[in-house]
């Protein structure tokens, strides 16, 4: 549905880098709270599937942590792709809402989806001195929009048969819409299609050129939490995205705590039939909890259904939160 606003209009794709850079920048920003936390990404945005369909994407190189000023470098922990994910489609989202190519109405429909089209994937980390990883990968990401070795031209039909990365599969190709296919994905005059941000920008090498440090090995520093702790950044990232605390009661105004994490569907069902601080039977929660549940309370949050994504009849993850 939105792939089309940036097959008609290019320009839009060097905003769609920019999203995902925004969103580093948040997500490490809460990940490694401080002053002058850098992260460093090449973002190379591509157009092409696996049948050279327009499906607009971008392919990250990201270091996994952020760069302090000093020359420290401090490893976050493993990337959070679900919050990624929401964070990802809200930036998306508003820049096209902001340039006009989509309204209110079509924002409303694509949140009330089950599936949004929008997908986060973080691959395995690469090891300083992997060095067969490290070319593997970038090759990857600025690599042609087909391969010859797939595809396979009959003269006599002027047809175009192209098989799949797999292999298991083939589409055959008029050769007229075979050219009009590759045509689609060639960048126009001045386009760029790679971008530096963060550290890996040409600012930052250039200011540590002339400083002297551009040949300088940073401290490498080890993550200072936990992954549970960890964890509970996601409110800050939630508050980022729907502009309202998660963890606020909204009728008293005080803050919240977590006091478990629901995973079984019937009892989550439950939950999203509750009203305003409405009371909770001791069937409700986890049997540690049990002696206390005549003191538990939950609200029902305006935004709820989307932070927990209920959708339909199946709810992914759920989270009971009380007044502390």
């Amino acid at each position: 549905m939105l792939r089309r606003y940036f097959l008609y209009d290019r320009r839009i794709l060097s905003d769609l880098s920019r999203s995902v850079r925004a969103c580093l920048e948040e997500f490490f920003q809460t990940a490694l709270p401080g002053t002058g936390v850098e992260p460093g990404a090449v973002v190379a945005a591509q157009t092409f599937g696996d049948f050279l369909y327009f499906n607009p994407h971008c392919h990250i190189l990201c270091t996994d942590g952020g760069f302090f000023e000093g020359g420290a470098f401090r490893v976050a922990q493993a990337l959070e792709t679900e919050t990624l994910e929401k964070l990802f489609q809200h930036k998306v989202l508003k820049m096209l809402l902001r340039k006009g190519k989509i309204t209110e109405e079509v924002v409303k429909l694509i949140m009330s989806w089950r599936h949004s089209g929008f997908n986060v994937h973080c691959g395995p980390r690469i090891q300083p001195g992997d060095e067969e990883a490290m070319e593997n990968l970038a090759r990857y990401v600025v690599r042609a929009s087909f391969s010859q070795e797939r595809m396979t031209y009959i003269p006599e039909e002027s047809k175009v048969v192209y098989r799949s990365k797999d292999w298991k599969s083939e589409k055959t190709f008029d050769a007229l819409e075979w050219l009009a296919a590759m045509c689609s994905h060639v960048p126009s005059k001045g386009e760029q299609m790679v971008r530096y941000y963060g550290y890996y920008s040409n600012v930052s090498r250039g200011k540590r050129k002339k400083q002297g440090q551009e040949q300088c090995i940073p401290c490498i520093l080890e993550p200072d939490e936990s992954s549970r702790e960890y964890r509970k950044n996601w409110a800050r990232l939630i508050q980022k995205i729907y502009e309202v605390d998660p963890l606020t009661c909204p009728k008293c105004h005080g803050r919240m705590r977590v006091i478990s994490v629901i995973e079984d569907q019937d009892v989550i069902k439950k939950f999203s039939t509750i009203s305003v601080f409405g009371r909770l039977s001791p069937d409700l929660h986890p049997k540690r909890l049990a002696r206390q549940s005549r003191r538990n309370t939950i609200s029902t949050i305006p935004h709820l259904s989307s932070l927990l994504q209920i959708s339909g009849p199946r709810i992914k993850y759920g989270a009971g939160l009380g007044r502390p």
